[in-house]
């Protein structure tokens, strides 16, 4: 009974965090329209890590970082914080929320492929068969004039791909360091989220005064619920279910994201989006199920 029981809260906290994070695409998006992108992404980040930071102590988690670990935390701050949330966040300029969700989240097929040159781990047919379902789901989204991914959009399409292949080699080259979940989410936030707040202030020169009542209700939703919230339920989704299992329910993320911004954006939903989604996430379940064998 007790197993079951945690095993319901498992799958508890992986829902919330799988909605949290899906919501975050259409309010990023509705950010977007007030404040530049990397601004607003590292304020949110830097109010979060001193938010989990505090939940660190309030666990009575160690903020200490042996110097020897500094390296390899920089290294995964760049690849899960910086390169992840920066450039999803910068893709919005040209992409819209749904696009951007679907592009980004097939991570874990190109975490498969770089198995084979870092790893020494071959595509298998199940890997394979996964690459070509994410290629036709993508292929599938720059398909037609109306709601087609467009010329004009290719440094979207490229920043979004960007990050899921630098977090893609994250997950592929960084070894787990032994620093509590906690305390290594708030440092990783503070450290990949300074250069893109400070980079904000120099160079995108946001106007504070430009953000309304409702984009001030979206920072502060960022900042809670995906940033802080969904770190702490995700870390105890993990801690109650296989990592693998874990994996696979974030599948749930890109679909809410697409439906959150079709219902709050307007942004097209028809037969082509259902299907490019439907080709793009069989694909990632493929390669997430060849990653565990």
């Amino acid at each position: 009974m007790a197993n079951l029981n945690s095993r319901s809260v498992g799958l508890l906290c992986l829902v919330v965090t799988s909605v949290g994070w899906g919501m975050n695409w259409p309010a990023m998006k509705l950010l977007l329209q007030e404040w530049p992108p990397l601004f607003a992404r590292g304020m949110s980040g830097l109010c979060a890590a001193v938010l989990i930071s505090c939940a660190a102590l309030s666990a009575r988690q160690s903020l200490l970082v042996p110097r020897r670990f500094f390296g390899r935390l920089a290294l995964a701050a760049f690849l899960n914080i910086f390169a992840w949330m920066g450039f999803s966040t910068l893709s919005m300029r040209w992409l819209n929320a749904g696009q951007g969700a679907l592009l980004v989240y097939t991570m874990p097929v190109w975490a498969t492929l770089l198995a084979w040159p870092f790893l020494g781990k071959r595509p298998t047919l199940l890997t394979a068969g996964g690459l070509v379902l994410c290629l036709s789901g993508i292929a599938l989204l720059f398909a037609g004039a109306n709601s087609g991914i467009r010329p004009d959009q290719a440094p979207g399409v490229l920043f979004a791909l960007g990050a899921a292949l630098l977090f893609a080699c994250g997950t592929i080259v960084l070894k787990p360091l032994p620093i509590e979940p906690f305390s290594l989410v708030a440092w990783q936030l503070l450290i990949g989220c300074l250069p893109m707040f400070l980079f904000g202030v120099l160079f995108e020169h946001p106007d504070l005064h430009a953000l309304s009542g409702k984009g001030a209700m979206v920072m502060v939703y960022m900042t809670l619920v995906p940033m802080g919230l969904c770190y702490i339920t995700w870390f105890a989704a993990l801690h109650r279910l296989p990592p693998a299992s874990a994996s696979v329910a974030t599948l749930l993320t890109p679909v809410v994201g697409v439906l959150a911004a079709a219902a709050s954006l307007a942004e097209p939903l028809g037969v082509k989006e259902i299907a490019a989604m439907s080709l793009t996430l069989a694909g990632v379940a493929l390669s997430l199920r060849a990653g565990r064998g």
